[in-house]
């Protein structure tokens, strides 16, 4: 199908230098729409539908499902403390915050990013989970009222959870328990250091585009080795974006995908329920960003159905619902539309606005393309 309003979005960015490469998937009831690359994914390398992108934080759809699992097998319920799960969390006034705190982005530990963006590709998972463990809340926040989104403390804690209950490393669960079952057979959440050295000719780059030309060094993705084969549930899953789409195709079919059932429906639906509405979220400008189980869910109810930060762009349902990577990338399904994207742009920029306003532009552009509007 031609796209080209989608297309022309994509060229002004790369005009105005926002991005040096786009890799863009879009599926619509089930049937491929566009497999795409466009420009490069590294220097002097072109962006090809197989390049293999970092996810950043869209990395958490994946986890997300893999403690939805946890929680429809029974051996978690929404309103344990953590501290039932992870003992040493339960000091310094966390003893009452629970999964649910978690999974919403509703724990007030805002602040224990700070602590962990310097050292948390630099030590280990199990360092990395003390670290969280011996903090405490953000002082005068209360968790389950005040909402602040976390790039690393929620995931990480939800996957060293995982990893306790099934008996193995998170890493490898991703890998055997979703990834290869949806037939995602290049996608990694922390590989392995042979699988980084053989697909070396095929890991996209990110680049720094927060100046005026980018720059192939100074962006904070995990690029480098030693990033990539980290437990960082969160942020360091890679691969194309049509693998990353499976994902959300799962959920858009209910749970089951290519007859393969990873989730009930009803797990499905609590997942993209409202469960955390209306809140000013302090980590994004005190934005109103309403949240599901792990998924941010489309907010323009608060804004008079206007666009908003990290939003899906002007034609979304208040069914849609996905996530976005830091200034990067964005995969998210509209189940009302039938529609499933995964995009990759592979600039950070300057800010989270530059890049919203980015986002929310191809978001529209797709569904004017698609006659959905």
């Amino acid at each position: 199908m031609n796209l080209p309003k989608t297309l022309a979005v994509i060229d002004d960015g790369l005009r105005a230098k926002l991005h040096v490469g786009v890799q863009l998937f879009v599926a619509s009831n089930g049937e491929t729409v566009a497999d795409l690359g466009i420009g490069l994914a590294a220097e002097g390398r072109p962006m090809t539908p197989d390049s293999m992108m970092t996810w950043l934080s869209t990395s958490k759809i994946a986890t997300s499902v893999l403690f939805a699992r946890l929680w429809e097998d029974g051996l978690v319920r929404l309103d344990d403390p953590v501290a039932a799960h992870i003992p040493a969390f339960g000091v310094r006034g966390k003893e009452a915050v629970t999964l649910r705190h978690l999974w919403t982005h509703t724990c007030a530990m805002l602040h224990v990013e700070d602590k962990l963006f310097p050292v948390r590709y630099r030590q280990s998972h199990a360092d990395n989970i003390a670290l969280i463990c011996a903090s405490g809340l953000d002082r005068g926040r209360m968790p389950g009222r005040d909402a602040g989104y976390q790039t690393s403390t929620v995931t990480l804690l939800l996957a060293e959870i995982i990893a306790r209950k099934r008996g193995r490393d998170f890493r490898e669960l991703a890998r055997e328990t979703l990834f290869l079952p949806l037939g995602m057979t290049d996608s990694w959440l922390g590989m392995p250091a042979e699988a980084v050295a053989r697909y070396e000719g095929r890991l996209g780059k990110t680049f720094d585009t927060s100046g005026a030309e980018p720059r192939a060094d100074g962006s904070f993705a995990p690029d480098a080795p030693e990033q990539l084969t980290h437990v960082m549930p969160g942020g360091n899953g890679r691969g194309p974006m049509r693998e990353l789409a499976r994902v959300l195709e799962l959920l858009r079919r209910g749970g089951e995908f290519d007859g393969v059932r990873l989730l009930s429906p009803q797990t499905v639906e609590a997942m993209t329920a409202r469960h955390r509405c209306g809140l000013r979220d302090y980590s994004f400008d005190n934005q109103l960003l309403d949240w599901g189980l792990g998924l941010a869910l489309d907010s323009r109810i608060h804004y008079a159905g206007g666009v908003h930060l990290y939003g899906y762009g002007p034609h979304a349902s208040a069914r849609a619902f996905g996530h976005s990577g830091f200034r990067t990338t964005v995969a998210f399904c509209d189940p009302a539309a039938d529609l499933v994207v995964a995009c990759s742009w592979n600039g950070m920029v300057a800010d989270d606005r530059i890049h919203s306003a980015r986002q929310n532009a191809l978001c529209g552009a797709l569904y004017e393309d698609l006659g959905l509007v």
